[in-house]
C-alpha cells in the first residue's frame, strides 16, 4: 500500500508539525481521492478514517429527524476531518460530504490516538484547527439565522474558493440547497441574482466567479469574520 512519507505535505495542519514528528506519523498516512459526494461519516457512525484534505473541500453537516441537514462546518486542506479520533472518540457527529473533489491522506483513528499521546505538537496544532472549526460553526448557525439566502451564497462560494484554490468549480443546486438549509428554489433565485449582477456563471453545475471582489462585497459580513476566526486562532 503506498504510504504519504515524502515531505512536504499539501495539508496544512500536517505540515505545522515539526519535521519529526511529521516523520514518525507518514508511514501510517495512506493517499486517496476523494470524489464529488463522497459520504465520510454518517452521525452515530464509526469513524474508520481520519482524512487531512490536500486539495478539495469537506462540509460537516448537522442531521436532524426526517433527514434535513444544514452545513455547519466547511474543510480545506486548512485542517483535518474526524480529528476527535485523537482524543478517543470514534463515533461522528456529524455527517461528512465531499463536497469539491480533491485528494487527501488518511489514518485509522487508533493511530492518530496513539501519536497524540506521544507528540505535544499534536495538541497545539490540532486544538488551533478544532478553535477555527468550532468558532466557523456559531458564525455559521448565526448567518444562517439572520442573513438572507443571496449574500450567504455569496459567502459560501467565496469560502469554497479559498480551499479549492479555483475560481471555477462544480456544485448542483440540490447541494446548495443543502448546504444553505434552504429550498432549491431559494438557491436557484439567489444564483440568478448572482449571474445578473455578473458576479458569477453557473450552467448545470457549473460555477465560475467572475468577480471575487465584487462578490465579497455581496457577501454577509460573516465571510471576513470567519477567515479573521481562523488568523487569531492560529496567531502564535
Amino acid at each position: 500500500m503506498q504510504r504519504a512519507t515524502q515531505l512536504p505535505t499539501q495539508n496544512r495542519l500536517l505540515a505545522a508539525l515539526p519535521r519529526q514528528d511529521y516523520r514518525r506519523l507518514a508511514q501510517y498516512l495512506e493517499p486517496v481521492s476523494l470524489p464529488f459526494g463522497q459520504v465520510l461519516y454518517e452521525p452515530g457512525g464509526r469513524m474508520r478514517h481520519v482524512y487531512f484534505p490536500h486539495s478539495g473541500v469537506i462540509s460537516l453537516l448537522s442531521v436532524v429527524s426526517g433527514g434535513k441537514a444544514a452545513e455547519v462546518g466547511l474543510v480545506g486542506n486548512e485542517g483535518v476531518v474526524g480529528g476527535s479520533a485523537a482524543i478517543g472518540i470514534g463515533v461522528s457527529h456529524f455527517r461528512a460530504v465531499v463536497q469539491g473533489a480533491g485528494t487527501a491522506v488518511r489514518i485509522a483513528p487508533s493511530r492518530l490516538h496513539k501519536q497524540f499521546r506521544t507528540d505535544a505538537s499534536w495538541y497545539r496544532e490540532l486544538y488551533r484547527f478544532t478553535d477555527a472549526l468550532m468558532n466557523q460553526a456559531a458564525q455559521t448557525a448565526v448567518c444562517n439565522r439572520f442573513h438572507k439566502v443571496e449574500a450567504r451564497l455569496a459567502r459560501w462560494l467565496l469560502a469554497t474558493r479559498d480551499r479549492v484554490h479555483s475560481n471555477h468549480f462544480q456544485l448542483t443546486h440540490e447541494f446548495l440547497s443543502l448546504m444553505l438549509g434552504v429550498r432549491r428554489v431559494g438557491v436557484t433565485a439567489a444564483a440568478t441574482n448572482l449571474q445578473k449582477r455578473r458576479l458569477i456563471t453557473y450552467t448545470r453545475g457549473n460555477i465560475e466567479l467572475l468577480d471575487p471582489r465584487g462578490l465579497e462585497a455581496a457577501a454577509c459580513e460573516c465571510y471576513g469574520a470567519v477567515k479573521q476566526m481562523y488568523r487569531r486562532s492560529y496567531r502564535t
